[in-house]
């Protein structure tokens, strides 16, 4: 009776309204419902075969995969606000009141902290690792101490306890970034990234901005580059660096005689440790909520979890998953701080949780495909591929199945083998790129967007649509609207224009910047993205191009160069693009980089041998890489206006080769 009883447990309808056991008749002789043995007349061995059969059949059923439910129906992903189309918010709302937090106890970036420190004590926080060497783990008791002792070096070295006191940190990720940055947090101090990109003028003028006479370093040629600025006199505030790494004499008396005092970071940190008050960054506690919201009953941060930490930290973006990954007591491993290193790092951290940017992900899809050269071994990848977006179409996420197996068990090993969880950020990432990697890397990839005054994101992947070509719906803390463009033809009740939020995650404003904070942010509190976004009918939002970005070339057709930009470096053997355009010409210019890994090999392949200035130099290689990117250019959809003008190199190339090309594919 047990035995029925299971067996009818293991009746479940489909989606075509019929059960498992009812389809798998279709696949089976019809049986008489009472028989013997006898009747059938069958032989020991068929009696067995039927048996392994039943076997065979009774495993499939209780093993087969099943599928996820979505939060919410994928077809509504987002609700209009008060009836207006333009302005919409998260379908997993009951209202519009927007999401602030989502555990009681975490309303600021220091509960969060504490939050994962109850949760692992002493478990592991931070990973770093030495060349050649396994990562070593620094606990949460050991980060929340070294927190709470440099920030009350901090103050004794004359920074006071309020949120207008601004440190700088001028460093590549590492454990003591995170542990400076949860020390200003702690006695209500706000930290202020500075990295190299930024540009000498950018630096200068942030810390004058901020008034900044502290800054935090790694190594000793950061610390030149600061006191360079301070013996020119342009930053007259600066008094005081701290560095990480050992520093040399030289570097303390060229300090001294420009009044800046130079500290090791082991001098500061002094035991006697003083209350503060903590700084409270709702916009951050409501962002992080919001996403952990989404996730809720799909994906839970456990304590085993691992991110690789190589994004810079002065970023939003990867702040955020940090604050994510502290808030459940997970751990964060470092880079060795050399990007060419950190495949090397991924394999020995074996990471779970991976936050990534396009151009990355780029690289690792054009390195699958361009590794197979066989026809059919490349006819088999693409069938491999078909069947998992099939089973992603259905509901199904895994990375077991016969086709990660046989096919795609090497590529989800040179990631470290553990993935659970990939976001991507910071730029539209392709929907074929996109689609090929959650398919071969059998693992959860959600992609979001935002920005830094909305606190790194305003829209997510919904869970269960695995569909690609948008940036998902609006999130909980957040309200998405799109305005009007008029001379850009962008108008709202098309459901398309520039991309506004507001929310628990805007930002409050430009420091000392009212004229900058009003273009940004109206009266009505909506921040102005200067992004175009376009609704689709299921709710979620795709990214358009930058709204400044926009031109118009002679014959007025307006040219969007990101996303041309984003098509291009699709192709294999192409590391960056740059298109420009001029409104007084009809024709594209663009600036096309080889990328150094892959040219010389991509060119080889085709018949051509030569080292990379020399491949550059040939004629016979610039046409087959303007080739390349022709045919990649039609097949994502660009017009011929926005592929009528390629320059490659601009070292090596003149317009008069392209010309030539143009002419030659217009015969």
């Amino acid at each position: 009776m047990q035995f029925q009883d299971w067996l009818r447990s293991l009746r479940f309808t489909g989606g075509d309204g019929k059960s498992e056991m009812d389809n798998l008749k279709t696949l089976l002789p019809s049986l008489p419902t009472s028989f013997s043995l006898s009747s059938l007349s069958l032989s020991p061995s068929s009696i067995i075969g039927l048996g392994a059969l039943a076997s065979l059949t009774t495993y499939w059923l209780v093993t087969r995969p099943r599928p996820t439910q979505p939060p919410c129906d994928l077809q509504a992903q987002s609700i209009p606000v008060q009836g207006d189309q333009s302005c919409r918010r998260s379908a997993l709302l009951t209202d519009d009141n927007l999401l602030e937090f989502y555990y009681e106890d975490t309303k600021t970036v220091y509960d969060m902290f504490q939050r994962g420190l109850r949760i692992a004590g002493n478990g592991p926080c931070l990973g770093f690792r030495n060349p050649g060497e396994p990562y070593q783990w620094i606990s949460y008791t050991e980060v929340a101490e070294r927190a709470q002792v440099l920030g009350s070096g901090l103050l004794a070295k004359g920074c006071k306890p309020n949120p207008q006191q601004f440190v700088g940190i001028f460093a590549q990720n590492r454990p003591e970034w995170v542990i400076a940055e949860l020390a200003c947090y702690t006695f209500s101090m706000a930290l202020v990234p500075l990295y190299d990109t930024l540009g000498l003028e950018a630096m200068v003028h942030i810390l004058n901005l901020a008034e900044i006479s502290m800054v935090i370093c790694d190594k000793e040629d950061k610390a030149e580059s600061l006191l360079k600025h301070k013996e020119k006199g342009v930053t007259p505030a600066l008094s005081c660096l701290v560095l990480f790494n050992p520093f040399s004499a030289a570097l303390l008396e060229r300090g001294r005689k420009c009044g800046v005092e130079i500290l090791q970071l082991s001098q500061i940190m002094v035991r006697n440790i003083p209350k503060g008050a903590m700084i409270t960054h709702g916009n951050i506690a409501s962002n992080t909520s919001s996403v952990i919201k989404i996730l809720e009953g799909y994906f839970v941060i456990r304590q085993e979890d691992v991110s690789i930490s190589y994004l810079p930290l002065a970023h939003m973006f990867e702040r955020m998953i940090q604050v994510s990954m502290f808030c459940h007591g997970a751990r964060v491993g470092f880079y060795q701080g050399d990007i060419s290193l950190l495949m090397d790092d991924i394999k020995t951290l074996k990471p779970t949780f991976f936050p990534v940017v396009p151009r990355l992900l780029n690289r690792i899809y054009d390195k699958i495909v361009g590794s197979v050269t066989s026809p059919l071994r490349r006819a088999l990848l693409h069938y491999a591929v078909r069947r998992k977006q099939a089973e992603l179409s259905s509901g199904v996420v895994r990375n077991n199945s016969m086709w990660d197996r046989l096919i795609f068990n090497k590529i989800q090993a040179s990631l470290g083998g553990n993935l659970r969880f990939i976001l991507t950020a910071s730029a539209p990432i392709s929907p074929t790129v996109l689609s090929f990697l959650r398919a071969t890397l059998g693992c959860l990839i959600f992609e979001g967007y935002g920005q830094t005054e909305c606190t790194a994101g305003c829209t997510f992947s919904m869970p269960g649509d695995w569909s690609a070509g948008h940036v998902g719906a609006p999130l909980p803390c957040a309200m998405v609207k799109l305005t009007d463009i008029p001379d850009m033809n962008y108008y709202a009740k098309n459901g398309e224009g520039e991309i506004c939020i507001r929310g628990h995650s805007v930002f409050r404003g430009y420091l000392k910047d009212e004229e900058r904070t009003g273009e940004t942010l109206d009266a009505d509190g909506w921040l102005h993205t200067g992004d175009v976004g376009q609704w689709l009918p299921n709710g979620t939002l795709r990214i358009v191009d930058r709204k400044k970005h926009i031109f118009k070339l002679s014959q007025g057709e307006y040219i969007a160069p990101e996303k041309i930009e984003n098509v291009y470096t699709r192709c294999v053997p192409v590391l960056q693009v740059f298109v420009h355009g001029d409104s007084l010409q009809s024709y594209l210019i663009g600036v096309v980089v080889p990328d150094p890994e892959v040219f010389v090999d991509w060119a080889k392949e085709r018949g051509i041998v030569g080292s990379y200035e020399e491949l550059c130099q040939n004629p016979d290689v610039k046409k087959a890489v303007l080739e390349d990117m022709t045919a990649v250019g039609k097949e994502a959809g660009l017009k011929s206006f926005e592929q009528e003008l390629i320059l490659m190199n601009s070292l090596t190339i003149s317009v008069l080769d392209i010309l030539q090309f143009c002419k030659e594919q217009s015969v």
